[in-house]
């Protein structure tokens, strides 16, 4: 049973790391095309595109309480 546990949340892990990278080349692409509809953006937001955005913060944290499931889950089956 621990195998197929720990099998999973590798996969899952891959998942959430995957679609980090893929949000960040797409970023990038956004990033890329100016338009002049947009409204102008605060100045913290250009200093720090990476820290204040949601969308990023969520996969930071989602892959941060991977591993720490991850390690308390192998800590309670030794």
């Amino acid at each position: 049973m621990f195998d197929l546990t720990f099998i999973l949340l590798i996969l899952g892990l891959l998942i959430l790391v995957g679609g980090l990278f893929y949000t960040i080349k797409i970023g990038r692409l956004v990033q890329a095309r100016q338009s002049e509809f947009d409204t102008e953006i605060s100045d913290k937001i250009q200093k720090h595109p990476v820290l204040l955005n949601p969308v990023f913060l969520a996969y930071v944290i989602g892959i941060g309480l991977m591993i720490l499931y991850m390690l308390y889950h192998i800590s309670i089956s030794k």
